[in-house]
This record gives C-alpha cells, sequence and structure tokens, in this order.
C-alpha cells in the first residue's frame, strides 16, 4: 500500500475519533456546567421534602409556600435569601395574536437578584416588583413585538382578562439550566392559593441562600425542631413522615431521584459516553500504531541513512512522534469542521442545542492535549521500533519485522474488535429492551385515545359540557377526566383502612365514573362506579389488585371494606371494586398499589376515539374544544406516545451507542484493511507461485483471511461476557426486562465477524486475482 493510503487511513480513523471525543466533551462540558454561572452558587439551595412510604424514602421538589416567611423568621442571620418558584402556563395575547405558554415562572420579587439571569432590559431587583409586571425572554419579546426595545412598557393580556406591563427583558435560557423559561410574573398574584397559605398543600420549589458562615449541615441540624414547630401536629393527624434537606444548586441537574418537573442529567449517562469516546479515540491511536509499524520496511532504508550520517537513536524518535502529532493536529482541524457540520443532528437527537464557547479555553486546551496524548500514544511505539533498527541491516534491506512485531499487532486488533463487539452488544440490547418495553402489554387501552391537559379555566369551567358533546358523537368510544394520565403523576396519599392501625400508603387516582371504561380497564371483583348510585361520588373507591395485597386481602375480601383518604374525605369510603393491575407508571418501576376515587382532582381529559378515521375524529374532538375554550389552542397527545416519553432518554442513548458502535467497527475495519493489505503485498510472491501450482482463488482468499481473523475471533470470545455482564447491570434499571438471549451475543459475534471478513476479503480476493506472471517478477 502506498504512504498516501496509509495517512489517509490514519487521520480518517484519528479524525472520527477525535470528533466522537469532540461531542462528548462539549456535551460533558454543558452537563456539568449547570446551574454554575449563578452568583454564589455554592451558597444557593433547593429545600427538598423527605416523605416516607412504606420504608421507601422519595426526595420530593414542592413545598408550601407557607414555608417562606417561616424560614425567613426563624433562621435569621443564617438565610440571607429566599426565592419561590412555581410552574404555570396561561394564555398572553398582544392585539389579535394569542400565545399559550407552556414555560411559565410564577416567582418572588427577588428571583432575578437570587439567580444570575441576565436581563437585556430592567433592573434585576425592581423588575417584578409589581403584581402585574412580566419579564419576557428575548425569543418571547420578539414573538410578540418584534424586537426588544418595542417590548419595554408594552401591555400585554393574560387569560383575555389581566393586563400586565412588560418591566424587563431577560437573556433566552441557557440549555443547562435546570430552570427554564419563556415568561415570569410575580409569584404575589397567587398568594390566597391554597399552597400557599396551607402547611400540607404543595406547589412550589423553593430556594434559600445561606449566609457565607453558615453550612448545610448546621441549617439540617435544626429542621427537625423547625417541622414539629409548624407541621408536627398537622403529620400526626394525617400520617405524614416528613422531614426537609438541603440539595446544593449545583447537584439539583443530576438529583435524578427528586420528584420534580425540571430537567434532569444522568451522570452515569456521562460517564458511559465519555467511556465510549475514549473507546473510540484508542481503536483510531491503535490503527495509527500498527499502521505505522507494518511501514517500518518501507522506511527501513530511510533510517539506516540517517543513522549512517549520524543521526541519533533521540532524534529520529521525536521525528517519528513529532509526525505523529502533525498528523493528530490535522485530524483536530478536520474533526472541529466535522463537529460543526453535525452539531444540527446531535442537538436534535439530545433533545436541545449545546453552547460551543468558541472565546473560551476549555476547547482549545482539550484540544491541545488531545494533540499531545493521542500523538505521544500513537506515534510512541512506531518511534521507539523504527529508531532501533541495524543501520547495516536496513541498507541492505534485510530488516525483518519479526514474530514479536506481529504478535503485538494482533493484540491491538484483539482490543480495537472487542470494544467494537462490546458496542454492538450494548446496542442490540438496548433496542430489545426498547421494543420490549413498546410492545408490552400494559393492562389498559391506549390505542386512538387523546390526552387533552385541563389547562384553563374555560375548559375547567365547562368540562361536564364538552364530555357530554363528544359522548354523543358515534366516533367517540368514551371520555374521561382525571388527575394523572397513565405515565403522568401519581401523587402519594395516606388512609385509614380497616382492619389496620397503621395509617396506609398508597398511589392515587381521582377520576370520574367513565375511567375504567376509557381505559378498558378489567374488574376481577365487585363492581365499576356507577352514576345510578348517587353516593358513588362521596362513599366509594376502586383499587387495584396490587393494593388488595398489600393490605392483605384478596380481591374478593377487598370489596366492602372500608378506607378513608386522611386529606381528601371527611367520611370513609367503601371498596366497591378492584381493578387488574395495569402499569400507570415506568416499566422501571414495580406497580404500586392505587386508589381510585370520583373526589373533584381533574388536571387532564381522556378521549378514547372508535376505530376507522382518526383524523377525522381529532378534528370532531377539535371542534368540541372550540365550542368551550375558543380562546385557547386544541393541544392534544395520543396516550401511547405520552408513555414512549418516559423512556425518551433511553432511546437517545440507544441511537446514540447505535452511532457510536458503527463508528468503532468502521475505524477497526479501516485498520484491518490496512493490515490486508500488507499481508498481500508481503506475500506476493508467495501468491504468485500458489496459483502456478493449481491453487483456486478460493483457497488464497482463505489462506490470506485465517490468520488476520483470528485475533477477531478472539475478540468476540473476550469481549462478549464483558457486555453480558454490563448490559445485564443497566437492565436492574427496568422492573420489566426483556431477557439476555444466546441469540444476542451470537448475532453481535456475526456482525464482527461478517465485517471483519468483508474487509479482508476485499483486499485478498483482489490479490488472488492478479496475475501470477507479473507477481513473480516483482523484486
Amino acid at each position: 500500500m502506498k504512504n498516501k493510503a496509509f495517512s489517509f487511513i490514519n487521520i480518517l480513523g484519528l479524525t472520527i475519533g477525535i470528533t466522537v471525543c469532540m461531542m462528548i466533551y462539549v456535551f460533558i462540558l454543558n452537563e456539568f456546567s449547570v446551574d454554575r454561572f449563578h452568583n454564589n452558587s455554592n451558597h444557593i439551595y433547593r429545600v427538598m421534602r423527605e416523605a416516607k412510604m412504606d420504608d421507601k424514602s422519595m426526595s420530593v421538589a414542592y413545598l408550601s409556600g407557607a414555608h417562606a416567611p417561616a424560614l425567613l423568621n426563624d433562621f435569621k442571620g443564617q438565610i440571607t435569601n429566599l426565592v419561590r418558584v412555581a410552574e404555570n402556563d396561561n394564555l398572553f395575547s398582544v392585539g389579535d395574536k394569542s400565545f399559550h405558554e407552556k414555560k411559565e415562572l410564577d416567582v418572588d420579587a427577588g428571583f432575578f437578584t437570587l439567580f444570575s439571569f441576565p436581563l437585556i432590559k430592567g433592573a434585576p431587583a425592581s423588575v417584578l416588583n409589581d403584581v402585574n409586571n412580566v419579564v419576557l425572554t428575548e425569543s418571547t419579546a420578539k414573538k410578540y413585538f418584534g424586537s426588544v426595545d418595542n417590548a419595554m412598557g408594552k401591555i400585554i393580556t393574560m387569560n383575555k382578562s389581566t393586563p400586565m406591563t412588560v418591566s424587563g427583558v431577560a437573556k433566552d435560557v441557557p440549555s443547562n439550566s435546570h430552570l427554564s423559561f419563556d415568561i415570569v410574573t410575580s409569584l404575589e398574584r397567587s398568594k390566597n392559593a391554597g399552597w400557599m397559605t396551607n402547611w400540607i398543600n404543595n406547589g412550589a420549589y423553593i430556594y434559600v441562600q445561606l449566609a457565607p458562615n453558615v453550612t448545610q449541615a448546621q441549617v439540617e441540624k435544626q429542621f427537625p425542631a423547625y417541622m414539629e414547630k409548624y407541621m408536627g401536629d398537622d403529620m400526626r393527624k394525617y400520617g405524614f413522615n416528613w422531614s426537609l434537606s438541603l440539595t446544593p444548586l449545583k447537584d439539583v441537574y443530576f438529583d435524578t431521584n427528586a420528584r420534580d418537573n425540571i430537567k434532569h442529567g444522568d451522570k452515569a449517562v456521562v460517564y458511559i459516553f465519555l467511556s465510549i469516546a475514549i473507546l473510540i479515540l484508542l481503536i483510531a491511536c491503535i490503527n495509527f500504531m500498527n499502521l505505522s509499524t507494518i511501514r517500518a520496511a518501507e522506511r527501513s532504508k530511510e533510517v539506516g541513512l540517517r543513522k549512517v550520517l549520524g543521526a541519533l537513536r533521540n532524534n529520529l524518535v521525536w521525528q517519528f512522534i513529532g509526525e505523529s502529532a502533525l498528523i493528530t493536529t490535522i485530524s483536530c482541524i478536520l474533526a472541529v469542521g466535522l463537529l460543526l457540520l453535525v452539531k444540527p443532528w446531535y442537538d436534535q437527537l439530545l433533545g436541545f442545542s449545546l453552547h460551543i464557547s468558541w472565546n473560551a479555553l476549555p476547547i482549545y486546551l482539550f484540544l491541545a492535549v488531545v494533540i499531545l496524548i493521542v500523538g505521544f500514544l500513537s506515534g510512541s511505539y512506531p518511534a521507539f521500533f523504527l529508531s532501533a533498527f541495524s543501520p547495516i541491516q536496513a541498507l541492505k534491506g534485510k530488516l525483518k519485522l519479526g514474530k514479536g512485531g506481529v504478535a503485538f499487532r494482533h493484540v491491538l486488533v484483539v482490543i480495537q474488535f472487542s470494544i467494537s463487539v462490546f458496542l454492538i452488544t450494548g446496542t442490540i440490547i438496548i433496542a430489545k429492551q426498547m421494543s420490549y418495553v413498546k410492545s408490552k402489554q400494559l393492562g389498559y387501552s391506549k390505542e386512538q385515545t387523546l390526552i387533552i391537559p385541563i389547562d384553563n379555566g374555560d375548559i375547567y369551567n365547562n368540562l361536564n359540557s364538552f364530555k357530554t358533546d363528544l359522548q354523543n358523537q358515534n366516533a367517540v368510544h368514551s371520555v374521561s377526566a382525571m388527575s394523572g394520565e397513565p405515565g403522568g403523576y401519581f401523587d402519594g396519599q395516606m388512609f385509614d383502612v380497616e382492619g389496620h392501625t397503621e395509617k396506609w400508603s398508597a398511589r392515587t387516582e381521582f377520576a370520574d365514573f367513565e375511567y375504567v371504561k376509557t381505559l378498558g380497564l378489567k374488574i376481577i371483583a365487585g363492581r365499576d362506579f356507577s352514576p345510578q348510585i348517587t353516593t358513588d361520588t362521596t362513599d366509594a373507591v376502586l383499587i387495584n389488585q396490587t393494593a388488595a395485597s398489600k393490605l392483605g386481602w384478596t380481591p374478593q375480601e377487598a370489596v366492602g371494606k372500608w378506607i378513608l383518604n386522611t386529606v381528601r374525605d371527611k367520611s370513609k369510603r367503601k371498596i366497591v371494586g378492584v381493578v387488574a393491575d395495569f402499569n400507570f407508571q415506568s416499566l422501571k418501576q414495580n406497580i404500586d398499589g392505587l386508589v381510585i376515587s370520583p373526589a373533584s382532582d381533574r388536571r387532564q381529559i381522556l378521549v378514547r376515539l372508535k376505530p376507522g378515521n382518526l383524523k377525522a375524529g381529532i378534528a370532531l374532538v377539535g371542534n368540541a374544544y372550540s365550542k368551550v375554550a375558543s380562546a385557547y389552542p386544541f393541544e392534544f397527545k395520543f396516550l401511547d406516545e405520552k408513555f414512549g416519553e418516559l423512556y425518551q432518554k433511553d432511546i437517545r442513548q440507544q441511537t446514540l451507542l447505535s452511532v457510536f458502535a458503527g463508528l468503532a467497527i468502521f475505524v477497526a475495519c479501516l485498520g484491518l484493511f490496512g493490515l490486508a493489505s500488507f499481508t498481500a503485498t508481503k506475500r506476493i510472491k508467495e501468491i504468485g507461485i500458489r496459483k502456478v501450482l493449481g491453487s483456486s482463488v478460493q483457497n488464497i482468499v482463505i489462506l490470506l483471511s485465517k490468520d488476520l481473523l483470528k485475533p477477531v475471533i478472539t475478540a468476540v470470545c473476550l469481549a462478549l461476557p464483558f457486555g453480558y455482564w454490563a448490559m445485564n447491570k443497566w437492565l436492574q434499571d427496568f422492573s420489566y426486562k426483556t431477557a439476555l438471549s444466546w441469540w444476542i451475543f451470537v448475532l453481535a459475534a456475526l456482525i464482527t465477524v461478517g465485517i471483519a471478513l468483508i474487509t479482508v476479503s476485499v483486499k485478498a480476493i483482489k490479490a488472488a486475482f492478479a496475475n501470477p506472471v507479473k507477481s513473480l517478477r516483482t523484486e
């Protein structure tokens, strides 16, 4: 193979490896700089509520707004600043333009002084002093008024009734903030809401800033007494077991166990991607070492001549390392261009836009480190190998690479393909698990079902007429309003239960009488809610099979027993029926006990359409919606899509891993192709003699292929057990998981060996078809 071809393979492999590393490095920079851009972020904490249920502890971010004045009073001198943040969504109008803003935050006036969200217009200390002030982001201001300057002082109307003045414009929120918003309003508008005044109602995040000399441990030590003072009687009355803790602002983003509605990262994913990037770059470095070493014979005379002319070994070592560093530098430049090219696709895959700061030091420091480390790592072995040549043998052209060099190259190939096999195995298993999750019978009907949020006063106040209108349509199977759809939010409540002395905790669903019919649930004991029995509204509940089991009853025994929600119910309710278990939460969780109550709490509407013209059915529902909430856009999701959102992060991991596995095997095959070319060139006379003596093309292809495939097969044998262990560990995150079938590992092996065989055969077949006369004349 010509030197240019070797250089091309080296540069291509290194460019791919460095590009992957840069993609993941930028991702890691964004992930780990989350919320660190705020002033005094080391002293800002989010107050968390630790709730114990059935010997399990949940970390919940939602708190009652009543905590704010109490914390400031009881921790005076220790807590210097406090801000409450509540998520909201409302309709905002300017003239004849209306926008349903889903990313609205209602906050205390000190929001922009505690957090360092930069304001383009307005003063942080006073921008939210008036209850009817509103702050827009730059993009939102341009959407409403065309420019930032035009926005200041203008009036926008909230929910067609409340005029609000634009008092500030903030820069768009960076993707690496756990708090994200398009519009910010004053929390003072909600001062009389139940979750602002009632200690057991929770609806806001609370952030505190501690004095510089106060530690997290000092404050947390005082929380038990604080909770006893303000909530001791309520907790005993209702059966709650709550405590408070603090989470540093810089750790909120990676607090994946917290129950909230913000964006979270996963350190495990970061470390997995980092490992993959290093492995792919290692494959590219191995290619460089392999291909540079097999070029030794071609450069032997050059080395011999330099030594005869007085070149020291150190001079030769640094020459070859310098060449390696130069190739790495060229690869880095190409990698930057490739990164910019693939960034839109990468952003789309991640679900948010990565910020690359080309004016900051980290990106250039990374490139410098890559050039130094990769340049030295890739060039070190070839440099020391080439510089050790005997000048006399080199000049005579009698240099032999020896068995040691061949063995070393085979070890490197084993490492390369072990990594590739591992990534391919992981890709197949993740894809199989995602397919299993999507196809698993969840115990309810999710097809042809629309989810419509109850997110405005019009639909909430006209809910009954909306339902009645739809239920009279032939295309509609049923309609149900509820507190949480499958895959959505299910609160935990405490219950007094017949025959049990201690209070019992369970998940709750507050739904109307059509809930069972709409979801297609199966009643396995007792009956469903009935509109003919008027007392069901106040006196009846349904439970699931798991709830009955946890209470020590069979489904039949559960029917007729009484149960009382310690907060929501004023009188006991009878269990009138037991539904078969269904997966109302993620398949990463076991099915919890569920109590379905017709008590009032409606946040979602499910409309199940009959099979047929889906498009016409959606239009029909939209028309009914416009009759009762004409000011608001008709927005919906499909129930099967909603449940799939729970695994969005896993699906993205699967896609990225598939791409990385493909790149790994491609880069490894580049090196194998180079080795095959070298082998064919060195054995060209042998091939000519064998053909003259009657060897077939098939025999020659097998001859050339078998030695190169041995390390590949060794890699398969080494990587598969490790792949089994790693993916078995990954599957532990799922309560319901696919089987690690034997065929998965056979398929991974066949894919790897097949690709390697094709790579080697391309060169082997070309050599086998060469003219033997020409081969024998070659000297």
